[in-house]
C-alpha cells in the first residue's frame, strides 16, 4: 500500500518510528515532513498529506502532532479527506468500517510508540464495510 506521512515537530520522533515500522511491513512510504524537531506549522503537513491521497498518489495518509487533533483539523478541510484521531484499535477499526476514513490522526504525546503502530497496522488493514446506511452518511459528509 502507498501510505503519505507528515507531521509537525511533535509528532516528529514518532513519524520516524512509524516510517521504519511502515517499511518493514512493506508499504511504500512517501515521507512529507517535517524534517527535525525545530518548530513548524502543522497546517502546512496536513494539507500535503490530504493532497497526497486526494491526487491519488498515496492510498492512505498519516498525520501527526502533539494531540493529533490540529492536524488532522488541517486535512479535513481539504474535499474528499476524512481524517480521524484515533486513540485505541477499536478507533481505528470502526473508522474504517464506518467512516472510510482515508486519514488517520496520531497524537504523539497521547499514544505511545507500541499503540501508535497497533492502531496504524488496524487502520492500514481494515477495509470499508460498503455498507448502505455508511455510503449514505458519508455522502451526506462530503454534501456539507
Amino acid at each position: 500500500m502507498k501510505i503519505a506521512i507528515g507531521c509537525d515537530h511533535g509528532g516528529y520522533e514518532l513519524k520516524l518510528k512509524l516510517i521504519a515500522h511502515l517499511k518493514e511491513k512493506k508499504h511504500e512510504v512517501t515521507d512529507l515532513g517535517c524534517d527535525s524537531a525545530d518548530s513548524v506549522d502543522y497546517p502546512v503537513y496536513g494539507r500535503k498529506v490530504a493532497y497526497e491521497v486526494t491526487e491519488g498518489r498515496a492510498d492512505r495518509g498519516i498525520v501527526i502532532c502533539t494531540t493529533g487533533i490540529g492536524i488532522s483539523i488541517a486535512a479535513n478541510r481539504i474535499k474528499g479527506i476524512r481524517a480521524a484521531v484515533c486513540t485505541n484499535g477499536l478507533m481505528a477499526k470502526m473508522t474504517r468500517l464506518h467512516n472510510d476514513a482515508n486519514v488517520l490522526a496520531l497524537g504523539a504525546n497521547i499514544v505511545g510508540y507500541g499503540l501508535a503502530e497497533e492502531i496504524t497496522d488496524i487502520f492500514l488493514e481494515t477495509e470499508f464495510s460498503g455498507g448502505e446506511r455508511h455510503v449514505r452518511r458519508i455522502g451526506g459528509i462530503d454534501d456539507v
